[in-house]
């Protein structure tokens, strides 16, 4: 635990002007990111007595090591640059609220073509209306489904499309009248635009109009006997009437507004969002979040609306914003939310009337996610902490292991030899932080080396990391430890450069220690990692492992294991570290030995992109064929000139296979594939993926 008067500015050293100030660990990490009017007021804040502080505000700068701030010129510009920071760095004590869902809208693509109707989440493209966002998707389905009566607008994929076009058939709901079909021409392009343009008409709230003219043409045509069609169109306004219903009128005016609204308790808050458009509530969003420092209903506020519009311009900002309180000071704020729309937003507390009442409704709601989200939450922080405070107490820790890294070994009867790498927070996956590794200072089957090779490797560069940024040195002329980069693999699968991050604050990798290291396996893996712990001098980290026939924990240079209770959220936890760790390992190590099955000649050939390759082969048919081609012809496959086609007629003539096996028994020839045969032929067994691994000692 730090002491806060250790890393204070100096006074005088402040300056008194707005700007964003940001705390860091002893890691270098940020943790907490703030702005201020007056950074030298806000700052003196933190730095009072400790006993007078917020508890969450007192274990932050307790926990940080350095403070360190930027002045800007205006509080709209400290604004923007708080949030930038807090999207880049995901400070641990600022507000993060834990809205993990995508939620879809209804998307109407209007820079194609032929414009497509369909559910679409994430970020938003150009030239594509989008409604919502709604809570469901099957909602989207539901009123797209209705709507598709009046409004048959294109809904397929431009695969479906292009194979309809292509046979001259149109797709299921072309035949039905649910889809104008002009994938087959029964419509023009720009009659099919302009059905999309009154789906979106219809969206946007301009309801009437079509309600109307459907009931002029069932009237005349009811008029001139066609009973027909005016029954069929007044099934269209039916279903027209009951997509409607769907979104009943809440404000008049056909207002376009959203309504924020919190409920809170000491620890946490719950915020609901109501999205108006035309009058009609289109979409409703929530989010929780813990109070992890001292903040206001206010302050609360304007981290939602940074949450809600950091990414939108435009009509996604609408013009009014109803809220529970207002910012403080409000100007920025709404000077902020003007700049992303382009136009002026009233950012205000309804007083009376309609939205008063409908934003009692958003309160309601939101009182209802804090208590459902209590009572799901509660019992899972309670058995967090246990499960933490009984391994500590198991492994005789001196603390809770509240950072958690375990590591697995897989393979295939010792080729694609892989290691995974999970880390655990606070008894959470932190998926962000894993890592994978390629086992390649060795060949074979060795799990208790392979252990050795990716404990060493991940924790020089921890060790790197600390003597780059100035945390330990050992002398004066201390060396940086020597790392092995090769084969050091990031959780997308990309080699890992040979360039450490820039100090800024940035997760880097390898950077942060684990107060507990549980490897997968018994006393042989937890032997090796400990031993290549010592070898690099570190010793304030407990080392674990856990054996799975038994599931007993295993403790370096102990002859008995740690048996922990059945019942005990302890040994739940460990189990559920040492299977993600499992999991993480098993698919990295069949998505390498997919990769090497797939695996062409063509590869080696330098300079030879996928393009280029599916070419030749769509050319020539098959791998076969293209071997026995000659130099000129290859050369007639569009993009390839001779001196490629002579590069790969040799790449292929030095991977051309042998003669094939033959049983001289019975004269049979036996097509040997990659991994599945064996040198006499026979089958190799390679049992279910549970049991590719290294077994456990």
């Amino acid at each position: 635990m730090a002491d806060p008067s250790s890393y204070r500015p100096k006074p005088g050293e402040i300056p008194d002007s707005p700007g964003v100030y940001r705390f860091r660990d002893e890691h270098r990490r940020v943790i907490y990111v703030g702005k201020a009017k007056s950074l030298r007021q806000r700052l003196a804040n933190y730095f009072q007595d400790l006993a007078g502080l917020h508890p969450r505000t007192r274990s932050m700068v307790t926990t940080a090591a350095s403070v360190e701030w930027t002045v800007v010129s205006t509080e709209v510009e400290a604004l923007q640059l708080e949030y930038s920071w807090i999207k880049e760095y995901d400070p641990r004590f600022n507000v993060k609220y834990r809205d993990d869902k995508s939620y879809p809208y209804l998307a109407v693509t209007m820079n194609e073509e032929y414009p497509r109707v369909q559910v679409m989440r994430g970020h938003k493209k150009k030239g594509v209306r989008y409604f919502g966002p709604y809570a469901h998707a099957w909602a989207i389905r539901d009123t797209v489904d209705l709507l598709l009566r009046v409004f048959p607008v294109r809904t397929c994929s431009a695969g479906v499309f292009k194979n309809a076009a292509r046979t001259g058939r149109p797709c299921l709901l072309g035949y039905i009248g649910k889809c104008s079909a002009p994938c087959v021409d029964r419509v023009s392009a720009e009659e099919h635009r302009e059905l999309a343009d009154e789906f979106c008409d219809f969206m946007t709230g301009r309801t009437n109009t079509y309600i109307r003219r459907l009931e002029t043409q069932m009237a005349e045509a009811a008029d001139d006997m066609e009973y027909e069609r005016a029954a069929r169109l007044r099934d269209d306004i039916g279903a027209l009437k009951k997509a409607m219903e769907k979104n009943a009128v809440v404000l008049a005016d056909a207002t376009d507004a959203d309504l924020i609204a919190v409920a809170e308790d000491e620890l946490e808050a719950a915020v609901q969002i109501f999205h108006v458009r035309g009058g009609r509530v289109r979409g409703q969003r929530g989010w929780v979040t813990d109070k992890v420092e001292e903040i206001t209903t206010g302050a609360l506020v304007e981290h939602a609306l940074q949450q809600l519009y950091g990414e939108e311009t435009g009509d996604a900002v609408p013009k009014e914003v109803l809220v529970p309180a207002l910012p403080d000071p409000v100007e920025p704020v709404q000077e902020w939310l003007a700049g992303r729309r382009g136009s002026g937003v009233s950012l205000r507390i309804p007083q009376r009337g309609d939205k008063k009442a409908l934003m009692e409704t958003v309160e309601r709601n939101a009182q209802q996610a804090l208590v459902l989200h209590k009572t799901k939450r509660a019992s899972d922080l309670t058995t967090r902490s246990r499960a933490l405070e009984e391994i500590a107490d198991a492994l005789d820790l001196d603390s809770a292991p509240l950072r958690i890294e375990c590591y697995d070994i897989s393979h295939l009867q010792g080729d694609d030899v892989v290691a995974s790498m999970v880390v655990f927070e606070d008894g959470l996956a932190r998926k962000s932080e894993y890592r994978r590794f390629q086992i390649k200072g060795f060949a074979g089957q060795d799990d208790v080396r392979s252990m050795h090779e990716v404990i060493t490797r991940r924790f020089r560069r921890y060790l790197a990391e600390k003597e780059k940024t100035g945390e330990w040195t050992d002398g004066e002329n201390a060396e940086t430890p020597e790392i092995d980069r090769n084969g050091e693999i990031d959780r997308n699968g990309e080699i890992v450069g040979s360039g450490l991050t820039e100090d800024d604050g940035r997760p880097r990798k390898f950077a942060y220690p684990p107060q507990l290291v549980v490897v997968d396996g018994g006393a042989p893996q937890v032997a090796a990692a400990r031993r290549a712990m010592d070898e690099l001098g570190i010793d304030d980290i407990a080392v674990c492992g856990l054996a799975k026939r038994l599931e007993e924990v295993w403790l370096p240079g102990d002859d008995d294991p740690v048996v922990l209770p059945r019942t005990s959220e302890g040994l739940y936890l460990l189990q559920r570290v040492r299977d993600e760790a499992h999991r993480f390992a098993i698919s990295y190590q069949r998505t390498k030995r997919s990769k090497r099955f797939r695996s062409s000649p063509l590869d080696d050939v330098p300079g030879l992109g996928d393009t280029r390759k599916q070419a030749l082969l769509k050319h020539f048919g098959s791998l076969k064929k293209l071997r026995s081609a000659t130099i000129d012809q290859i050369c007639e496959v569009p993009g390839i000139g001779r001196k490629t086609a002579e590069t790969i007629a040799v790449a292929l003539a030095r991977s051309t296979p042998a003669a094939p096996a033959v049983n001289t028994a019975t004269g049979e020839i036996m097509e040997e594939e990659p991994g599945t045969m064996g040198s006499g032929g026979e089958p190799v067994t390679t049992g279910a993926p549970d049991e590719r691994r290294g077994q456990e000692t």
